[in-house]
């Protein structure tokens, strides 16, 4: 998915990039997230490198850390949606 992104987009903005990201990237790292769930730290590193890399193409970001850049951009990290998702999950 970055490479796609990389190649079609040389130029972004934050909405354009929280767009791409949501709708590409976003999904298939949550895919099944309830039944696959990792709780070992080498996994949930490899799967949090992915967005770490994607936010880096927002030029006026790039000088900013990954959580700070989560925090521009309004989005929540995976650690979070994974705990949000077993909360959801608990309470059906």
């Amino acid at each position: 998915m970055l490479g796609l992104i990389k190649r079609n987009f040389t130029y972004m903005d934050r909405n354009t990039f929280t767009l791409l990201y949501k709708s590409l990237v976003k999904p298939h790292l949550e895919y099944a997230n309830s039944v696959w769930s990792p709780h070992k730290k080498g996994v949930i590193e490899d799967i949090e490198k992915k967005p770490k890399r994607v936010t880096k193409l927002v030029i006026s970001l790039k000088h900013l850390s990954y959580k700070d850049c989560l925090v521009q951009l309004g989005l929540p990290t995976l650690k979070y949606r994974r705990l949000q998702g077993d909360m959801v999950g608990f309470t059906q």
